[in-house]
């Protein structure tokens, strides 16, 4: 079966560099049969990184792959409180290096105008955009985004693919906030497994609108892949939401670039 994995970090992973890190992840996919990753972030995060930052990041996401180009896939960090050095870095990882989407946390909420720049040019590169979503008991960080927010940025720009990242962390909440938007795909990381969800997502959205993601190294593989594996769902959704679904959204960049998969 094919399953690719729509949301990993190098946080959280034994090792000293990107490349040991990657390295790392990989042995624990191949204990579970996961191909392919979508890495994103650096080895140290901070929540309202600066450009230099953000290069940084970029650059260590850049050598993990570099290292395993046949097994990962970069997604650029970008910061909306630093539009025109997102622009460059969308231009340098994206446009001129072998990275294939975009991932936004939490420096801003994705409401913000300043966002409508990058995800315009994310389109123009074909490249799919990871938006960080949750909804906390405790109150969400000062510029961490919802799935209400993502919504309302999916609609101002009807012609982008976004991925709601976690979607939301509480999937009964988050799904029904996406529900109305084609171009917003469900991510099933990070939150803990729990009867339902999945049958959920794949009801209200479509199990074409559904991919399989770990957070690894902040959750294990083994966690997140259980979502999907125990769901009541047929083996048709399984095998679109573990990888048929990620590897479809992917193929118009991958294409661009002459990646073979």
């Amino acid at each position: 079966m094919l399953i690719w994995d729509a949301h990993t970090h190098l946080s959280g992973v034994p090792g000293n560099t990107p490349e040991e890190r990657l390295g790392r992840l990989l042995e624990f996919a191949d204990r579970l049969g996961v191909q392919r990753l979508c890495v994103s972030m650096g080895l140290n995060w901070s929540y309202d990184p600066s450009p230099d930052d953000l290069r940084k990041q970029n650059d260590e996401v850049l050598q993990a792959v570099n290292r395993f180009p046949e097994r990962a896939f970069g997604f650029v960090y970008l910061s909306p409180n630093h539009v025109e050095a997102s622009l460059a870095e969308l231009d340098r990882c994206v446009a001129h290096g072998p990275m294939v989407g975009v991932k936004l946390w939490v420096a801003r909420r994705c409401t913000a105008p300043e966002l409508d720049p990058l995800v315009r040019r994310a389109v123009e590169l074909k490249a799919v955009i990871l938006q960080h979503t949750y909804v906390k008991a405790t109150g969400n960080l000062p510029g961490e985004s919802t799935p209400d927010d993502l919504a309302q940025l999916a609609r101002r720009h009807p012609d982008a693919t976004f991925i709601c990242g976690h979607t939301g962390g509480q999937p009964e909440i988050g799904i029904l906030a996406i529900r109305g938007c084609k171009n917003i795909y469900a991510d099933l990381c990070g939150s803990d497994p729990c009867a339902g969800m999945t049958e959920m997502a794949g009801r209200e959205l479509g199990a074409e609108r559904v991919l399989y993601g770990s957070d690894a190294g902040g959750r294990s593989f083994a966690s997140q892949l259980a979502k999907v594996f125990g769901a009541e769902i047929s083996e048709a959704a399984k095998r679109l939401i573990l990888g048929e679904n990620l590897k479809r959204l992917l193929t118009p960049m991958l294409k661009t670039k002459g990646v073979k998969w």
